[in-house]
């Protein structure tokens, strides 16, 4: 268990005073193998949601197919928009199920959510073993968040605004590239606020010789 949940990635959360930042690289690895240098590791769920992935890929595209439209038909039932806490608890008992069940190919997936509703916009880290826990700063996940943390430990500072948090994870998730073989080739960003989702950065890295 331990060795499956060194995921090859960096991602990045960070809560900032009018909204969340998320970021991640665009590596995908099998091992010591570059599977694909294009790779999309933040995804906006809906208008309200969105998540980074690290560990198993196919793992992780099913659970945020899963969510989507779990958070689609929960909305139509209710007739409301789900909380982001509701999002938070749904995605943790999915992670929760899969990884408890018998199955020939094990998937390992860890996910950071950002998500707004009435209350306000809010981040959460969701652990492979499916424990849902509130971020109230930062967070990083994968292989290259001892390079990422790093940064984050020095130069956050409570009350940042939005805009300072996308200088901080480029930073962070910069350096996790300089350092960890598994992360590389970009960075994808994307700021969630009160009033939208934006994607704010898709910047490729060549790898050159």
């Amino acid at each position: 268990m331990e060795n499956k949940l060194k995921t090859g990635t960096t991602t990045v959360g960070i809560a900032c005073k009018d909204g969340v930042v998320l970021a991640a690289d665009k590596r995908a690895t099998a091992g010591t193998m570059i599977v694909d240098k294009y790779a999309q590791k933040v995804h906006i769920v809906s208008d309200d949601f969105a998540v980074t992935w690290a560990g198993t890929v196919s793992e992780a595209q099913l659970i945020t197919k899963l969510v989507r439209a779990e958070l689609k038909l929960k909305e139509v039932r209710t007739n409301k928009s789900p909380t982001v806490k509701d999002a938070a608890n749904l995605l943790g008992g999915l992670l929760y199920s899969t990884i408890r069940r018998p199955t020939m190919l094990p998937g390992i997936a860890h996910f950071l959510l950002a998500g707004k509703d009435q209350s306000g916009v809010f981040l959460y880290d969701l652990f492979p073993d499916g424990s849902v826990t509130k971020i109230r700063d930062y967070v990083s996940s994968g292989s290259g968040s001892v390079f990422a943390y790093g940064v984050l430990e020095t130069q956050y500072k409570p009350g940042m605004s939005t805009a300072e948090g996308v200088k901080l994870v480029v930073k962070a998730v910069n350096t996790a590239l300089q350092r960890d073989s598994c992360s590389g080739n970009g960075i994808d960003v994307i700021v969630v606020s009160n009033k939208d989702i934006k994607r704010v950065m898709h910047k490729e890295v060549a790898m050159t010789l």
